[in-house]
């Protein structure tokens, strides 16, 4: 689980996200869920991230802006 995390440092502190060992899950989860793939297969939720949001500081930053959302509701 969440084997992508420390590259995804960023992304969480623009979502405002503090990981934590409380909501580890829940935000690998909802990670999971964004991108499409079945919770708990980390290197196609990577693989995923890299393919549709990479680098591109745009699409970090609306990434981080969806999973804010979806983890406040």
């Amino acid at each position: 689980m969440s084997c992508y995390f420390r590259h995804l440092k960023d992304v969480f502190d623009a979502a405002g996200i503090e990981i934590t060992r409380e909501n580890k899950k829940t935000v690998d989860a909802a990670v999971h869920a964004l991108l499409g793939v079945g919770y708990k297969d980390c290197p196609t939720t990577w693989r995923a991230f890299k393919n549709q949001i990479g680098t591109d500081p745009k699409a970090r930053a609306a990434f981080a802006q969806n999973l804010a959302r979806r983890l406040r509701t």
